[in-house]
This record gives structure tokens, C-alpha cells and sequence, in this order.
């Protein structure tokens, strides 16, 4: 375990004493697919209760966690975590199918996802980031460099959800985004080229100087669009849970 990890255990040890029940990595990390410069490290700790003076005694650490580059863990009671499978389907799907236990119970396990609202989810997040890309992009098209940046940082939320969107369709997803990208070719239909070069972009393996942003853009936003119609096209109905 890095060595960051152990520190960040070994202080909300500290800070909650026996109201600590568990600490859990999840996301790239965990997945095996993590890159020290563009990812971070995801942590859900999960408290006995949490109130002001709970919040208090989490204060410090999570400032110096986000200071390291992290966001903040997430921090839930046990009972939000056994009730809050149906509102966060997505979040609790990535949690149960790559997670590791940092310390005390695996809370996760035994979680039933329940997918009535997967479709629907996956549906919304998609748009919504395509939506929230194109506004940036509206701010920034004219700097070259800010612009690959953009799309560079994008890429692995979309891999993220394109992984849904081939779980949806009773696909088996892989984990790493390549093998991700390689497999929405497959099922969708897309172009994966735009994808993998900002792959390789955010990977340090590109040239940014050989790289035109806009005709690059373009092909991005249409690739992404198509996955958002096969999404959108699928039967609007419940799923069955996943165990």
C-alpha cells in the first residue's frame, strides 16, 4: 500500500478511535489502472455516526489529503451505505466491482446494486459531462494548449461511463480504459482514434505540438454522442440488480 494510504489510515485511526468501521480505496487504484500524474486516489471511509464533532476531527485530514492532490473521501455511516445503493447506482457499482479494504470491515461485499434507475443514470451522466465539456471548450477554443488539457482530463470520466454504457448492454467491461475504448468500438460503432490519442496525450506518449485541437474536438464530442444514442435507444425500463 503507498505510502500515502498508510498515513491516511493511520490518521483517521487517530481522529475516530472506535467510530471508525471501515476505510476503502476504490476507482483506478484499485482497478490496477492508476497514473501518477493524472489520477488520484478514491477513499470512502465509512463512520459509526457522523456529526459536527466527527466533521471536526476530519478536518485536518482531509484538507491535507486534497492539499496531496485527492479529492476528499467520502464519508458515510454504515446505514447510508447499505440505503444509498439505489441513488448512486454508478458510484456504488465502481465501489463493489474494484475496491480494496485499507482497513476494518468490507462493507462492501455484500451490497446488492439496485439498477432501476442504472439506465437512466448512465443516460443523464453522459449528457451532462458532454454538455459541461462543450461549455469549457466554448471558453478556452481559441488556446490550443488549454484546449488539449480539457479534453486530456475528460477522458477518463467518459471511459468510466462508456464502461456502463457496455454494462447496460450485457457487455463484458474491462477495467482499463484502453481495453474500454477498444470494446465501445466494437459495441458502438465508434471511431476510437480521437480517444486513444488523448489517451496518449494524458499519458505522456503524445506530442501535443502534432495535435490540432479542434478537428480533434470535433471527432471527440461525435464519438461520444454516438454512445449516448445506443444509451438513450435501450428499452427505458428496470433492470435486473446486480449482486
Amino acid at each position: 500500500m503507498p505510502a500515502t494510504l498508510d498515513q491516511l489510515v493511520e490518521k483517521l485511526q487517530k481522529a475516530h478511535g472506535p467510530d471508525l468501521v471501515s476505510v476503502v480505496l476504490y476507482g483506478s487504484a484499485a482497478a490496477g489502472d492508476h497514473n501518477e500524474k493524472f489520477s488520484d486516489y478514491n477513499v470512502l471511509c465509512v463512520l459509526r455516526r457522523i456529526a459536527p464533532p466527527q466533521l471536526g476531527a476530519s478536518e485536518a485530514i482531509f484538507r491535507w489529503w486534497r492539499e496531496a492532490g485527492n479529492p476528499a473521501p467520502l464519508l458515510l455511516t454504515e446505514d447510508e451505505v447499505r440505503t444509498s445503493t439505489d441513488c448512486f447506482a454508478i458510484e456504488f457499482h465502481d465501489i463493489k466491482e474494484s475496491h480494496r479494504i485499507l482497513y476494518g470491515a468490507d462493507l462492501v461485499a455484500p451490497l446488492t446494486v439496485e439498477t432501476c434507475f442504472y439506465r437512466s443514470q448512465v443516460e443523464h451522466d453522459l449528457r451532462a459531462k458532454l454538455l459541461r465539456l462543450r461549455q469549457k471548450a466554448s471558453g478556452v477554443l481559441s488556446d490550443k494548449s488549454v484546449l488539449l488539457r480539457l479534453m486530456a482530463d475528460s477522458i477518463s470520466t467518459f471511459c468510466v461511463l462508456f464502461r456502463h454504457a457496455l454494462l447496460l448492454h450485457r457487455v463484458a467491461a474491462p477495467v482499463k480504459k484502453r481495453d474500454v475504448v477498444g470494446r465501445a468500438a466494437e459495441r458502438f460503432g465508434i471511431d476510437a482514434a480521437p480517444f486513444r490519442t488523448l489517451l496518449d496525450l494524458r499519458e505522456g506518449r503524445g506530442n501535443p505540438k502534432e495535435i490540432e485541437p479542434e478537428p480533434l474536438l470535433a471527432a471527440y464530442l461525435k464519438e461520444i454522442g454516438k454512445v449516448i444514442d445506443a444509451v438513450d435507444r435501450l428499452e427505458k425500463t428496470s433492470q435486473e440488480s446486480i449482486s
